[in-house]
């Protein structure tokens, strides 16, 4: 390849069986194998990752973005959509779309006896504020740390000002 298409490749490319992944667990619930697929890519606009699941666990509390979308791709596995307070099955093969509002908090859960592999697929849009409605949280996420309250402890917005 030339220099040029050597950079465009480095750019534009990755694939997800030759990413570096990483444990994140948080027992007894949460536990995944986790790649970005999209970091140090020319991409502004969209993110995407691969998760795999082991049986019984998910990745992710209960939750609904305010602003961006998400597309999971079932790659291998079964598992379960929570959504909309349903449950709903998925397997390999299925494209999931989340649209962002109250409507549709969600999560994926590894349902099944054998691991669950997906991308995850979001816009980027940020900031972003994400809701948790089992917890009763709210995030505010940007380029920096997050912030992650419940609505009880929120000032009034007059609060400290003259």
């Amino acid at each position: 390849m030339t220099e040029k298409a050597q950079q465009l490749r480095s750019q534009l490319i990755r694939n997800f069986h030759e990413i570096p992944r990483e444990r994140f667990e948080r027992a007894p619930r949460y536990e995944s194998l986790v790649g970005p697929l999209s970091d140090g890519t020319a991409a502004r606009k969209l993110g995407c990752g691969i998760d795999t699941v082991p049986s019984g666990k998910q990745t992710c509390p209960y939750h609904f973005h305010h602003t961006q979308e998400e597309m999971f791709v079932v790659l291998e596995g079964s598992g379960t959509l929570r959504v909309a307070d349903e449950l709903l099955p998925i397997k390999a093969g299925d494209v999931i779309f989340i649209p962002c509002g109250p409507d549709y908090p969600h999560h994926i859960l590894n349902t099944s006896n054998a691991d669950l592999k997906y991308l995850s697929i979001s816009t980027q849009e940020r900031p972003e504020v994400c809701e948790y409605p089992d917890s009763g949280k709210v995030g505010v996420f940007s380029k920096g740390p997050a912030l992650i309250q419940r609505r009880e402890n929120s000032l009034d917005y007059w609060d400290g000002e003259a």
